[in-house]
């Protein structure tokens, strides 16, 4: 039977299924260590509504970033830092239990992740180690008279198959003062060899304390690298977004319209917001550096304009977004099916993405969060996929 539907059409059912999402990538191009130094990763430049239909992007590497924007753009950043947010330890009974943290939801009460979870009902009991980091040796320098640390299970989460955990914390401290202690900085599941320091998963202006995985675009700049960018009159602002489970989460559902985004903690200040007012009335444009900064800029933005904003947002970008605040996008390569990949069609289209992906995969670039990076320019945008 001939197919007399509309490639319109076919587009947008395809915009709309989680498969429409999908593309193949070898494990060999799955970054396992960043690039050193950081700016020595590749950048893909998407320059023009025609790149990635008609017309190749551009390959360069990350340090020619100040040449490829202009004098009066400015860079929005999230300033987000991870937290050792991994914990093992053991139930009460023995067995060995993974923990990773999400986010606290009451003072030293954390919705958590637990691993294996099924048996951990209300009532569970936790046991944590220290890390052997010489400090059992040091009291002074202990923050607790014990090297251990405990939690009690309160409940489930259905959203998230977690639980929530109420850690047994000395009296004035916080668990997150102790998690230097008793945590691992979280690396995502398919980095399994690396041999990066936990520094080198922060940005360099990381300074909020919260999330649990890096805003990995911006692991791509120096101190200067930062500075030559002020050099040549390219701003920069900070929000703040505390990546958790919303961010790497599976798109499960067949109809992406459908997915509910989990909650994430967002703080956009009225400092980063009167610059951006600033740069658009002097003619400037605003560059998202990761989509963790879009989620934050376009989740303040959604009364219709732009405000100061402190609170959750479950704001989920995907095709068809009406967009208020951003003009271009530094981000990673991302995983098929993800959410990540559904936002940044809605900036430049799926289709087009999808042949950008696979120039991309044909020169070796490398995928995911120690990988290599792709710059959107605000005149590649404007034309839909």
């Amino acid at each position: 039977m001939k197919d007399t539907s509309r490639p319109q059409e076919k587009n947008f059912e395809l915009d709309c299924s989680v498969a429409g999402y999908d593309y193949e990538l070898s494990p060999e191009l799955i970054a396992q260590n960043p690039a050193v130094p950081r700016d020595s990763s590749r950048l893909l430049v998407v320059d023009s509504p025609t790149t990635g239909t008609e017309t190749a992007p551009l390959h360069h590497i990350f340090h020619d970033l100040p040449a490829l924007l202009r004098s009066g753009d400015l860079l929005v950043m999230n300033n987000t830092r991870v937290i050792p947010a991994r914990l093992y330890g053991h139930k009460s009974t023995g067995g060995k239990i993974q923990v990773l943290l999400l986010e606290e939801r009451q003072y030293n009460c954390w919705l958590a992740l637990v691993k294996p979870g099924k048996s951990f009902k209300q009532g569970a009991k936790i046991i944590f180690e220290a890390k052997q980091l010489g400090i059992r040796e040091q009291e002074d320098s202990y923050p607790v008279p014990s090297p251990q640390l405990t939690a009690t299970v309160l409940q489930t989460d259905p959203s998230t198959g977690g639980r929530l955990l109420q850690f047994d914390v000395p009296e004035g401290k916080s668990l997150v003062q102790l998690l230097e202690v008793f945590g691992e900085v979280p690396l995502p599941p398919y980095i399994t060899t690396s041999e990066a320091a936990d520094e080198q998963y922060q940005t360099v202006y990381a300074k909020q304390p919260g999330a649990i995985a890096a805003p990995t675009a911006g692991l791509h700049f120096t101190p200067e690298l930062l500075q030559k960018l002020r050099d040549r009159k390219i701003n920069q602002a900070f929000v703040t977004l505390h990546v958790g489970v919303g961010t790497f989460r599976p798109v499960e559902v067949e109809d992406v319209t459908t997915h509910q985004m989990h909650e994430e903690w967002i703080e956009v200040p009225a400092a980063t917001v009167e610059q951006i007012r600033a740069t658009k009335a002097a003619g400037g444009r605003i560059i998202a550096v990761g989509t963790t900064a879009v989620r934050a800029l376009e989740g303040a933005a959604q009364s219709g304009n732009l405000q100061p904003f402190c609170g959750k947002t479950d704001l989920f970008i995907y095709p068809g977004y009406q967009w208020r605040v951003v003009d271009g996008l530094i981000t990673n390569f991302h995983l098929p099916r993800s959410s990540l990949l559904m936002l940044v069609s809605a900036l430049i289209g799926r289709q087009r993405l999808l042949n950008i992906y696979n120039e991309a995969i044909a020169f070796g670039y490398r995928f995911y969060s120690f990988g290599d990076a792709m710059l959107i320019l605000p005149e590649a945008v404007r034309v839909g996929s």
